[in-house]
């Protein structure tokens, strides 16, 4: 008899549900149901919006589910009282308040120390930062924290009942060693000034419970560890050597699969953990398809209509040069920043010319990710390029030249529910399934001048913002 499992993909804007054949991998149904906007959660919202893709996708009622798995959004504090209930909403990877508290972390240690000891550098997006910023300017509710946690560990929670996290989430937090698989409470006693209950750290394919009876699917369906969504993705995508995950959603990350930690001195690079028990080096950017959608409201246009007119324009955007830094960024790490836009002329300042801006304003942030994974000796060969983002044709058409390498689109899928799912799997088996790739386009570099000028005045412009900013 045929068995399925069911992967929840509970990002930055929606809860994602896909029930999947376990053998084959194919997608058997899904649901989905939107998050409330913003840097700040309530958590209920999230199993709230669970419950409904849940149904939506049809799982109560259905005998056949074996495993349960949930990838989340990463970084996110989720503090809870003894009771369990949260002392405030969730601050999201993307709240940027804590950014005083990063700086003091970095300026007191270096950046050096922080990657020997947790593979990452202080960042206002990892989970000790926010800590922090609680303990200075809500004392009260830090006082009454009981339990920290990371969104995904949360709904893990509400499904069976455990505590649980996995390398690949706790390696986000800035607590967490995992090169050498251990919490550091010490840094908590130093920047929270308490340690307080971790959720344990469950190996990959280690189950966390069993899902409980008022999800109704039955007695016996095993959940799993769940994961990062960077980390779900690259297991959906089985990445071999040389091969880069870009994903283009709310945030850009850049994603490759190593052996071992490769460790950046600078701290622009976080030594993640994958969901396999190998490592994920990954650069984030804060700043990615929002910046085609805000740019595309400006102009009083659809992305349809947006895309066309990326496409219309002069291959180097008639000379304007944007950075996007519109919510302020994480890779460069330049939290106080704000986009700019150079060049502006009355033959530039074109409806057509601000949109291939845009466009090549996003490939450009990325490309100085992949930049800074090349410096590190990890193989850079071919790109896989997945998320929302991704669908946009204006995009596609200027990333191989701007990447300097071929770029491969896999079919659309929904791959960090489809990583949750196949985690499900292996934990309900006993064994990671082999799932084809879904086959895709492949894009190559076609000797785009205007990519390459924009490309020239995009990285001086973002050296004098960093030598203006410090």
């Amino acid at each position: 008899m045929s068995s399925t499992v069911v992967g929840i993909d509970s990002s930055t804007q929606s809860c994602k549900v896909v029930v999947v054949d376990t053998d084959s991998g194919q997608v058997l149904a899904s649901g989905s149901a939107a998050h409330p906007d913003g840097t700040s959660a309530d958590p209920a919202a999230w199993l709230d919006a669970l419950r409904t893709a849940w149904r939506e996708a049809g799982v109560p009622g259905r005998d056949d589910v074996v495993g349960v798995s949930v990838a989340g959004q990463q970084h996110g504090m989720v503090a809870v009282d003894t009771a369990g209930t949260p002392v405030r909403d969730a601050l999201l990877w993307n709240d940027v308040r804590s950014a005083p508290q990063a700086a003091r972390m970095a300026a007191e240690h270096g950046t050096g120390w922080w990657m020997e000891r947790v593979g990452m550098a202080p960042v206002p997006s990892m989970t000790l930062s926010k800590l922090a910023w609680l303990r200075e300017n809500e004392p009260e509710a830090a006082a009454r924290v009981h339990r920290v946690m990371l969104p995904h560990d949360w709904l893990t929670l509400q499904l069976c009942g455990a505590f649980v996290t996995d390398r690949s989430d706790a390696s986000g937090t800035g607590y967490y060693d995992a090169a050498q698989h251990h919490y550091r409470p010490e840094l908590l006693e130093a920047w929270f000034g308490a340690v307080p209950g971790l959720p344990r750290v469950l190996g990959p394919s280690e189950a966390a419970g069993t899902l409980g009876c008022e999800w109704g699917c039955g007695n016996g369906v095993l959940v799993g560890p769940g994961a990062g969504d960077n980390a779900a993705s690259a297991l959906a995508l089985e990445l071999d050597r040389g091969e880069v995950v870009v994903s283009v959603g709310t945030s850009g990350t850049v994603v490759a699969r190593t052996a071992e930690l490769p460790l950046d001195p600078t701290g622009t690079t976080a030594g993640f953990a994958d969901a396999t028990g190998g490592f994920l080096p990954l650069l984030c950017t804060i700043n990615a398809a929002r910046v085609m959608s805000t740019t595309a409201d400006l102009l009083g246009v659809d992305l349809g209509e947006f895309t066309r007119l990326a496409r219309a324009a002069a291959a180097d955007a008639g000379g304007l040069t944007f950075l996007p830094y519109l919510d302020g960024e994480r890779t460069p790490n330049l939290p106080t920043a704000t986009g700019r836009l150079d060049g502006m002329t009355r033959a530039s300042m074109t409806r057509e010319n601000l949109a291939r801006a845009a466009v090549l304003s996003v490939a450009n942030s990325l490309a100085d990710c992949l930049g800074v994974l090349r410096g590190l000796d990890v193989p850079v060969e071919r790109v896989l390029l997945i998320g929302g983002g991704a669908r946009s044709e204006a995009l596609r058409d200027v990333l191989p030249d701007t990447f300097g390498v071929p770029v491969t689109v896999p079919g659309p899928r929904e791959y960090t529910a489809l990583g949750a799912a196949r985690q499900a799997a292996w934990v309900a088996t006993g064994t990671l399934p082999q799932w084809s790739r879904a086959e895709g386009r492949e894009l190559r570099p076609r000797g785009d001048d205007g990519a390459r000028a924009f490309r020239a005045r995009y990285t001086a412009a973002r050296r004098a913002l960093e030598a203006e900013l410090g």
